[in-house]
Parts: structure tokens; C-alpha cells; sequence
């Protein structure tokens, strides 16, 4: 059992002491002495917040930053993204994941549900640098039905490894999307997640392309199709919704679905913008997440609760929709909740997951309201110090290991640089990582 005990720490606007004990929050109240493991004086310069979760993301695109930017989702995908990706190692996405942890830990993040090629190698690097995941098997054979094979070996040795897994990595199962994956493999996986009660994650509705391309081929929506395979449940995590309509909004509702909402990567893409008040109003759960650093090119959750919020007021016209103590909450508390982390609280009995935002930034100042300055105002300068599971990730400003991180980083890029793109099939055609 360690202890870490933090004096002196603004928490609710008041300084105190806040005592960590075995990973918990234990004890916060002033002039706390006791001997610990680990001391720091904050001495009422710094605040004391909940971390950030991000609710979904491609951790190794971090090493596809700028590239092929500035176009629509497919052709971005076919002719781009998924060649390149199959030229990628399984060391390189260790080190893209890294690299994302990195970025990640620097704004806050403690977190993130994963969908990507080589998950244990997310795994690896997640759990290397302390941080929480909720990741699996990247399910997607549509393209090339001689993939079922192979991904349905795939997914039972995932399975099997499940009770190997650090108490950090929550198992899931991530069937690409409704147009990337066989029905008969969807509905395996809906069955398998439900004797297991495991997460779901997939993209959904995330362009008109994919609604009208669904209902010519299935009859229904997106929404509707996945119903009707029985893979919607409280475990299913949908990212992105942009495209429902109101029965739509009712199924994932009914049935539980937590959304992830993406603003950045939804602009950038030009997808359209995500109807906050109409999945409200539905009573949908939302959490916040910022897609891969291919289509946000950022990881940064502050800048997503930003604009998050701002579009929210653009598009319905009134200043009042998403506030920022609201937008706050969808990146922390909720997706803590959503994927079964006690967390997400400054409270005791919860997992100490926290960061520690220094007062006197410039973007911080003169301080009025808190939760309002890191929605409106902050950027990642501002976080001091972040802890997970109880334990420092960043400490001060400094993370272990960072120039080595990058440096190894640098050297995946400039030999993606070199190679050259080859067609979309290519990355089906059995050379896929």
C-alpha cells in the first residue's frame, strides 16, 4: 500500500490537504499529518480537478499527424489511411501508442478507449505509462471475407488472455463499423459480448454516405440494423451519431447506448454537427472523446470540451446549451462511469484519478470561475502535475522517459515517409498488419 499526500491544494475553491491511500482518495480536509510515501506542497497554488477520459480514439494515428489532411471520409480512408496503416509494424504502433500516452498524459488524460490494429500493443504502452484502456480486436472483414477466419481466431485468443489483463485494461470488442464488417461476424460478436458482458465499441452514423448506404443495403438505419442484430445495449459504444433521426434517438435510448461525442474530428472531416439538446432530450448518454490524431490531430480533451460546448451554441442559436460545467462533466465523470471506473470525483472511496492545474497560468487568471477557465480559456500549459491509479504520471511538468518517446517517434515518421502508398486492396490482401 502507497500513500501520497498533497498539502495545501485548492479544492472547491478552499485550500486543504488531500491524503491518497491505496489508490483511493482517502481523507481531505486541512492540516493532515502524517507521514507517507509520497509529499508534495501545492501551497495554494495549485487546484486539485478530476482527469480526463477519452471516450474513443486511434491511439497510433499520433504517427499519421498531417497526413492526407483536408479530405472527405472516405477517399481519406481508402485511398490514405488504411494503406499506410497496413505498412505499419506491430513495434510501430507501440510506439504511436506511446506517443499518444504521451500527448495525452501532458493534457490531462488518464484514459482512453482504444480501436486500432495490434491492440495488445496499445495495451503495452498504456499500461508502460501507467495510464487506463479500454481496448480489443479491431474487428473488420467486409472487405475481404477471408478475414473471419483470422479475426475470429483473433478474438478468441483475446478471450482467453481477458483473465491475464492488468486491472488497468478493460477488455472490448470493436467491430469497425456497419459498412466494414460482415453481418454474420456482427452478430457473433453481439453474442459474444453478451455471454460476456463485454463493451461494444463501433463507429456509427458518422456520415450520410453511411445512413443511405445502410438503409440501400439493409432496408433501415445504421441504428436500426445494429438493433436488429441485438448489439445495442448499455455496453455499446457508439462514436460519433451524428446523422439520427428521432427514432433513432429513441432505440439508443432505450437500449442504453452511450455516445461519443467528437466535435474536431466531425469539423475537420465535415461530417455535420452533432444534435447535443435533440440526444439530450432523448435522454442519451454522452460522453466526450477526440477521434485519432489523423482526423483531430490533436489528443487534447480541453480543446474538444472547447468546442464541444461552442458548436453546441452555434447550432442551436442559444448561448445556454452545454455549459461548461456540463461539458466538463461529459469528459470526466461520465465516461469514467460509462466504462465502470470508480472515478471522476475529488471525493473519498474514489480511485485517485486527478490533475493538478497551476492557479497562476495565464489562462487561469484572475480566477473567477474554475470549471469555466479550463472549458473556455485553458490549454494543456496549465496542468502542473497529473496522477492515475494514485501514482504520479506527471510530476511538475516532467514525465519520464518523454525525449525518448518522441525520439523514437521521429523515427517511425521519417520511415513512413519514405514508403510508398499503395492501393486500398492492398491493405486486404493479406499483408495487413
Amino acid at each position: 500500500m502507497t500513500t501520497l499526500l498533497l498539502k495545501n491544494v485548492v479544492y472547491q475553491n478552499r485550500i486543504t490537504d488531500v491524503l491518497i491511500r491505496d489508490k483511493h482518495f482517502d481523507m481531505i480536509q486541512p492540516n493532515i499529518s502524517l507521514n507517507t510515501d509520497v509529499r508534495m506542497d501545492c501551497k495554494g497554488l495549485k487546484a486539485i480537478l478530476p482527469a480526463f477520459y477519452n471516450g474513443h480514439t486511434h491511439a497510433a494515428m499520433n504517427l499519421l499527424r498531417g497526413y492526407a489532411d483536408d479530405l472527405p471520409l472516405f477517399e481519406w480512408l481508402n485511398k490514405y489511411i488504411w494503406p499506410m496503416e497496413a505498412r505499419l509494424s506491430a513495434e510501430d504502433i507501440y510506439i504511436g501508442a506511446k506517443l499518444a500516452c504521451l500527448e495525452m498524459i501532458r493534457s490531462g488524460c488518464v484514459f482512453f478507449n482504444d480501436m486500432y490494429w495490434h491492440y495488445s500493443q496499445s495495451n503495452r504502452a498504456a499500461v508502460e505509462m501507467g495510464m487506463r484502456i479500454c481496448n480489443g480486436p479491431l474487428i473488420l472483414d467486409a472487405y475481404n471475407p477471408s478475414f473471419q477466419s483470422e479475426q475470429e481466431l483473433l478474438i478468441n485468443r483475446f478471450i482467453d488472455a481477458i483473465s491475464t489483463f492488468p486491472e488497468t485494461v478493460i477488455p472490448s470488442l470493436c467491430p469497425h463499423s456497419v459498412y466494414s464488417v460482415l453481418p454474420e461476424t456482427l452478430k457473433k460478436i453481439s453474442k459474444i459480448a453478451e455471454d460476456k458482458n463485454m463493451f461494444v465499441h463501433i463507429h456509427l452514423s458518422e456520415t450520410t454516405q453511411e445512413v443511405a448506404d445502410c438503409i440501400k443495403t439493409h432496408g433501415c438505419s445504421p441504428v436500426a440494423y445494429l438493433d436488429s442484430l441485438g448489439l445495442l445495449s448499455p455496453k455499446t459504444i457508439a462514436a460519433h451519431g451524428i446523422h439520427l433521426k428521432a427514432e433513432d434517438r429513441d432505440i439508443l435510448s432505450q437500449r442504453g447506448v452511450i455516445l461519443v461525442h467528437m466535435p474536431v474530428s466531425n469539423m475537420k472531416l465535415s461530417n455535420g454537427s452533432f444534435d447535443v439538446p435533440a440526444a439530450q432530450n432523448a435522454g442519451i448518454k454522452i460522453i466526450l472523446g477526440t477521434d485519432g490524431a489523423s482526423s483531430n490531430n490533436s489528443l487534447d480533451m480541453i480543446r474538444e470540451m472547447k468546442f464541444a460546448s461552442l458548436l453546441s451554441k452555434h447550432s442551436s442559436r442559444k448561448t445556454t446549451t452545454l455549459p461548461a460545467q456540463e461539458v466538463f462533466q461529459y469528459a470526466t465523470l461520465n465516461s469514467a462511469r460509462t466504462f465502470g471506473i470508480h472515478a471522476g470525483i475529488i471525493e473519498p472511496g474514489y480511485l485517485a484519478d486527478c490533475i493538478l492545474v497551476n492557479l497562476k497560468d495565464v489562462h487561469l487568471v484572475p480566477g473567477y470561475n474554475l470549471i469555466s477557465d479550463m472549458v473556455y480559456s485553458a490549454d494543456s500549459s496549465c496542468i502542473d502535475s497529473v496522477i492515475c491509479n494514485g501514482r504520479f504520471l506527471m510530476k511538475n511538468g516532467v514525465i519520464k522517459e518523454e525525449d525518448k518517446i518522441i525520439e523514437e517517434a521521429v523515427g517511425c515518421g521519417e520511415r513512413l515517409r519514405s514508403l510508398e502508398v499503395e492501393t486500398f486492396m492492398s491493405a486486404f490482401d493479406g499483408t495487413s498488419t
